[in-house]
């Protein structure tokens, strides 16, 4: 019995993550196992099971399916697994499933992302808190009473069929030959991307893959398994320009999101990258017969993005920051793709869900097919200047928020409300959001301008106020 561990210090709106040993451990996993067959109602159906190359992932999984088992699901072993891999398992065998992850946080990590049927996301709005409650009684009480009939166990690989799956849908294999530098972070990408860009299962692609940490070790030798800070791309930088490549590709932890640098070493922007996969499904989705694709896009992607899709024929429809957001969206509004400013990209036909690989993919098939380089393809798509996210950590983000609001709101400015406070200017010079994070006392800035000058004098009189 171990009452102790409070769950909610490890369940987040999203998902589970916590520290091994201390805020997530072998009981209170096999707790959150049995509770997750229990409120989602899988008794005696298929529940999925895989992690990644974390330490503590084996163990975790087996205690899940501990859990799983004794409440009557019938657990399928994915064994080590990439998170998109878990979405392909879930929405093609249309089953439940947990991955063990922890995406990129540091090594004394580990978490839970978990999906229903079809890589529907469990959230804190669908069932995670209720999941969470139900888990907690069990350690309260110290026993997970086990029903008559009991789940069993077996195990099945998905590598293999995730990657023919994801080569029909993006065909590489006309494209001119390209130099890909991979940096996996030690991560799941180490295993996924010889199994989709290399030749480890399927015919050999127009690709040499210049490998950097694809040893699966989840205590990150090499650097933090995080693309979104600046200093973890610089090796991956160094590598594309001293081995004469025409494009670097960095994944997070479990591979669900991916950078991607040019051969000149510079980054290429999350909104570009939205704008080039986006034109790609419009063009299509219309070519199959849809009159206006929709394409989703959060509300801190550059205004490159909409104008695209505008122009391309398609409807951008925007919304909040965050995942749940954008998938309850995706569904809602039958859109072919959708993009955030962190690098996830989702897409219909991967259910729903986000996939790094896949939008690897359509880069890699949009610079193949022509032959202008990624830095010259990459500006096309990034006619703005942006400042990136700038955090300042506040004690009263309230009265801060209120004195930019004093400041900026005037007749030549518009605000929305739709996720923090946008401004916008009416000429279309520019633009900024001001966002409160949800779990540290950070204010967020996000600016874009037309020009450097305009985003520097934007920032400097925006941070001006914030930091007064």
């Amino acid at each position: 019995m171990n009452s102790t561990i409070d769950l909610s210090a490890s369940f987040k709106a999203y998902d589970v993550r916590g520290i091994v040993g201390e805020t997530i451990t072998f009981e209170t996993v096999r707790a959150v196992g049995a509770a997750f067959v229990d409120v989602l109602e899988l008794g005696g159906q298929t529940v999925l099971v895989g992690g990644d190359m974390r330490p503590s992932s084996p163990e975790f999984s087996e205690a899940f399916a501990q859990g799983a088992t004794a409440r009557g699901a019938d657990v399928v072993f994915l064994g080590s697994i990439s998170t998109d891999e878990l979405y392909y398992a879930s929405g093609h065998l249309n089953a439940a499933g947990v991955t063990f992850t922890a995406s990129h946080n540091p090594a004394q990590y580990n978490g839970m992302k978990m999906s229903r049927p079809g890589a529907v996301p469990v959230s804190s709005e669908s069932g995670l808190a209720e999941i969470r409650e139900r888990a907690e009684k069990y350690l309260a009480e110290g026993d997970i009473p086990a029903v008559a009939a009991l789940g069993s166990t077996s195990s099945r690989d998905v590598l293999r069929d995730y990657a023919a799956y994801l080569r029909e849908l993006v065909d590489l294999s006309d494209i001119r030959p390209l130099k890909v530098v991979v940096d996996a972070g030690n991560g799941m990408a180490g295993l996924t991307t010889p199994a989709v860009l290399g030749d480890q299962y399927l015919a050999a692609l127009p690709l040499e893959i210049v490998p950097l940490y694809f040893e699966l070790d989840g205590t990150f030798p090499n650097h933090p398994a995080n693309p979104l800070e600046p200093e973890n791309l610089r090796d991956l930088q160094r590598a594309v320009v001293s081995n004469g490549a025409d494009i670097g590709l960095a994944f997070d932890g479990d591979a669900d999101r991916c950078f991607v640098i040019d051969e000149k070493g510079e980054p290429v922007s999350p909104s570009a990258i939205t704008a080039m996969v986006a034109r790609r499904e419009i063009r299509r989705a219309k070519a199959a017969g849809e009159s206006e694709p929709v394409i989703i896009h959060n509300l801190i992607t550059s205004r490159a993005v909409p104008e695209l899709v505008r122009a391309e024929g398609g409807r951008p429809v925007r919304t909040r920051v965050g995942h749940s957001f954008i998938k309850a969206v995706m569904a809602e509004e039958g859109a072919v793709f959708g993009g955030e400013h962190s690098a996830h990209y989702y897409f219909r036909e991967f259910w729903n869900a986000d996939t790094g690989m896949l939008a690897a993919m359509h880069v890699l098939a949009a610079l193949g097919e022509q032959d202008a380089p990624l830095s010259e393809l990459g500006r096309e798509y990034e006619p703005y200047f942006s400042s990136g996210e700038l955090n300042t950590r506040l004690e009263d983000v309230t009265a801060a928020t209120a004195r930019v609001r004093k400041e900026f709101e005037n007749d030549g400015v518009t605000v929305d409300e739709v996720d923090g406070l946008t401004f916008t200017a009416e000429d279309g010079s520019w633009w900024f959001n001001l966002r409160a994070s949800n779990t540290e006392p950070f204010l967020r800035l996000n600016a874009e301008a037309v020009n450097p000058d305009t985003l520097e004098n934007l920032t400097t009189a925006v941070l001006g106020q914030i930091r007064q």
